[in-house]
């Protein structure tokens, strides 16, 4: 067995605290439920987008432009 515990203190500050979560919604989240909403809190933890997901992001979401560089408006 592992001496080592959960560190709920910290899950509960993090939860209740700093992510605001209603005691009730935050019991029943799953620990990936719990990790995914701190991560959305801390984005920049994550570190930077790679360029090849710049690239797929920039051919799924085109900038609309006109032939002259200046943004569409869509009239």
């Amino acid at each position: 067995m592992s001496d080592q515990r959960f560190p709920w203190e910290e899950a509960m500050t993090l939860g209740l605290g700093t992510l605001r979560l209603a005691p009730d919604i935050f019991w029943r989240m799953t620990l990936p439920e719990l990790a995914a909403a701190a991560r959305a809190a801390r984005p920049e933890d994550q570190g930077a987008m790679r360029r090849e997901e710049l690239a797929k992001m920039m051919t799924r979401f085109p900038d609309a432009c006109r032939n002259d560089g200046r943004e569409a408006t869509g009239k």
